[in-house]
């Protein structure tokens, strides 16, 4: 199966960037996009000068268990980089958000309580929360997190957005938001 097909059949649509979107940022942004692809994962992620951004991490089902996530994970963090990613809040009713946070939870993650992140999707047209989860092998700040995710989404999720999916993301300072006072309990409690 198609790299494209196995993240689209497990991540929800309005989670997703256009396969027309992750192939332009393979091939004109390569210096800083990247697959890591094998038989049972997928990988897509950013790599810049002071942080590594998750875009896309899938192990199949039947693999599950046997470490592959760890190991990709691993790699991630012996660039000795902040590594940060988004997530779906749990929904009780899809197990698969939770064994997410169990997931990363186990990798040393925690959750950006400060940041908030609400962004419409262009395929649903649906605002769809976010919450963002961060592993820092030197204790970087929240601040340097909504810092790297403002880069993020300027840099790759809104790449090239009007060429290719005729209309534009919204600008980042109505997606993203960093308030220390911010009234959301932490996600990793909660499993």
């Amino acid at each position: 199966m198609h790299w494209y097909e196995k993240l689209n059949q497990y991540f929800p649509v309005a989670e997703m960037k256009s396969q027309e979107h992750m192939e332009t940022l393979l091939k004109e942004r390569s210096d800083i996009y990247h697959k890591d692809e094998g038989k049972y994962h997928v990988l897509m992620y950013v790599e810049l000068e002071n942080f590594v951004f998750i875009d896309y991490l899938f192990v199949s089902k039947e693999s599950r268990g046997q470490g592959i996530g760890h190991k990709l994970i691993e790699k991630l963090k012996s660039k000795e980089k902040p590594i940060i990613l988004e997530v779906e809040p749990i929904n009780y009713e899809d197990s698969d958000t939770e064994k997410r946070l169990h997931f990363y939870k186990r990798e040393g993650f925690k959750h950006a309580k400060s940041i908030g992140y609400r962004r419409r999707s262009l395929a649903t047209n649906e605002v769809n929360p976010m919450e963002i989860l961060y592993w820092s092998p030197n204790n970087e700040s929240e601040s340097m997190v909504y810092e790297a995710m403002k880069k993020t989404y300027e840099l790759i999720h809104t790449y090239k957005d009007e060429q290719i999916y005729g209309e534009s993301y919204q600008p980042v300072e109505d997606v993203l938001t960093y308030d220390e006072e911010r009234s959301s309990s932490n996600l990793m409690d909660h499993i």
